[in-house]
């Protein structure tokens, strides 16, 4: 894996949608020439509909306006929006629309799973965060916990390319010739910050492994601390290898995963791992003040990711993903601070000795789902790659 690194950025962390979705939604109404905009969900709740709206606003003022969304993420889009956002002027494509029910087929497990929006070629947003209300459950009081970055700089440079390039294959493969993009130079933006940053894509071809690689070689030359938050927490053998060998570097590693399961099979499989972590030295907390979404990672405050890829199978061998990386100590602290915050305000420490005397019945259910969910991966021929 090569990363190019690029100076000059100037990067605002946004944590949680009531911090992201003003700032798209300000970028769009904002947009002179062209907007660009995946998502793996686009709801019909209340954020959906605001930013369906600006979408339409944009599309009038006669801004050029591609909307990509998940056929899988975004299934209830096509019956809510897709018809009302196209009369009004809005390009939109699918990705691998849900055609049939069988949930193992190869095809069906590929995913845009990528949230990605550049505007006017002059900003951009990466990150974790779906077009949907934070608040999904009512009696959580407390926002879904996410990330997202908002970008200006050289690295527009490569996002911009990446979903151009993502448009164009869809555009093809959906046989959609008028949706097609003119061919156009590469958008070169000025240098507008001091941040050194990388943009990260994994995908089915040449980049499988850049996102995970990234991560391994953060964890590898780690010296004192690594805070790591996923959603969707089932590491593979070298990404556990790595986390306990820093471990025995004397490296301090928090884990950050979910306490309240949106997927329960997920959350009991990676319960399976706790034994192996907490003996092998990790600190692992439970996030139950709200839904955890994040993915992200801070080592040694000063490298740092945001992005959508989860280190589970799903995200690093199947979907389509896109994070950043970051070297700059003041963006590794802010988003340091906003982990250490939500671990303090919202987590629940397990401890080693907790675990072992938890009850063998839920171990037992922990490593079927473990089990399960490897099946899973097997069944749709990726088990030897993991």
């Amino acid at each position: 894996m090569s990363t190019t690194w690029l100076h000059g950025n100037a990067l605002t962390l946004l944590e949680n949608g009531t911090e992201f979705f003003p700032a798209l939604q300000a970028a769009i109404d904002g947009a002179h020439d062209e907007i660009l905009l995946e998502t793996y969900i686009f709801a019909h709740d209340e954020i959906g509909q605001t930013i369906a709206a600006a979408l339409t606003r944009a599309a009038a003022r006669g801004v050029t306006v591609r909307l990509l969304v998940d056929g899988f993420g975004s299934r209830e889009f096509v019956a809510e929006h897709l018809v009302s956002l196209s009369e009004a002027g809005v390009n939109v494509l699918i990705y691998r629309r849900e055609v049939g029910a069988l949930p193992l087929r190869r095809r069906r497990l590929r995913r845009l799973h990528r949230k990605l929006a550049v505007i006017d070629g002059r900003v951009a947003f990466v990150g974790g965060i779906n077009i949907i209300s934070d608040y999904e459950a009512p009696s959580l009081d407390a926002p879904r916990h996410d990330y997202a970055v908002r970008v200006e700089g050289p690295l527009l440079g490569p996002i911009h390319a990446s979903v151009r390039h993502v448009w164009e294959l869809v555009a093809w493969a959906s046989f959609r010739r008028r949706l097609r993009l003119p061919t156009s130079p590469p958008i070169a933006p000025q240098p507008c910050g001091d941040v050194e940053a990388a943009f990260l894509i994994r995908d089915n071809i040449r980049h499988r492994r850049d996102i995970e690689d990234a991560y391994l070689l953060g964890i590898a030359s780690a010296r004192r601390e690594v805070i790591l938050a996923n959603a969707y927490f089932l590491p593979g053998r070298r990404f556990r290898h790595a986390l306990l060998d820093a471990s025995r570097r004397g490296v301090m590693i928090t884990l950050l995963v979910q306490g309240l399961a949106d997927h329960p099979l997920q959350q009991r499989a990676t319960r399976a791992l706790y034994g192996q972590l907490l003996a092998g030295g990790l600190r692992i907390v439970e996030y139950h003040r709200s839904y955890l979404h994040a993915k992200v990672a801070v080592i040694d405050g000063r490298w740092a990711t945001v992005g959508s890829s989860n280190i589970d199978p799903f995200s690093l061998l199947l979907a389509r993903e896109a994070n950043i990386m970051v070297r700059d100590t003041g963006f590794a602290e802010r988003l340091r601070e906003c982990l250490r915050r939500a671990i303090r305000d919202g987590g629940q420490e397990i401890s080693a000795a907790s675990w072992q005397r938890g009850p063998r019945l839920q171990r037992l259910l922990n490593w079927a789902s473990y089990g399960l969910v490897r099946l899973m991966i097997g069944i749709a021929g990726y088990g030897n790659h993991h």
